[in-house]
């Protein structure tokens, strides 16, 4: 599993805002291009989303289950269902630190092609940094 954090000059409760409404982030993200809420829980929260992801090479629309047992610390998502990933787990982890906030997320793909380990952690890292680089900028402004 690949992972990366960054802090982001916020409250936690205002990056959980942005962070955790999955069905918001083609507004901000660039390689999500749209989030279809299949399920939701009885708080609202997404439990099954399909997204349309184009990232770099890789466009693909995976169907994803989230986890929030853990929240509002820490939500999690496995892949069950997209076209060419064969695994795409992944754990936002949300830390207050006064007028900071730290957000670590990790992330483990895997695809139908056969692509080397360098190159596939690569591409996780590149996919996190963005991922975290484009939410700072949404919620710095």
């Amino acid at each position: 599993m690949t992972s990366s954090k960054i802090l982001i000059e916020a409250s936690a409760d205002e990056v959980r805002k942005v962070l955790f409404d999955i069905a918001g982030y083609p507004s901000w993200s660039r390689s999500i291009k749209a989030a279809n809420v299949e399920s939701s829980d009885d708080q609202g929260r997404p439990v099954r989303i399909q997204l349309t992801i184009e990232a770099g090479m890789l466009r693909d629309k995976p169907t994803l289950e989230y986890d929030w047992s853990q929240a509002p610390d820490k939500v999690s998502f496995s892949l069950v269902d997209a076209d060419l990933l064969t695994k795409m787990d992944g754990v936002y982890t949300v830390k207050s630190l006064g007028d900071e906030t730290e957000v670590n997320y990790e992330l483990h793909t895997d695809v139908t092609m056969p692509i080397p380990k360098p190159m596939l952690e690569s591409a996780e890292l590149g996919t996190i940094k963005a991922a975290l680089e484009e939410l700072k900028s949404h919620i710095e402004g």
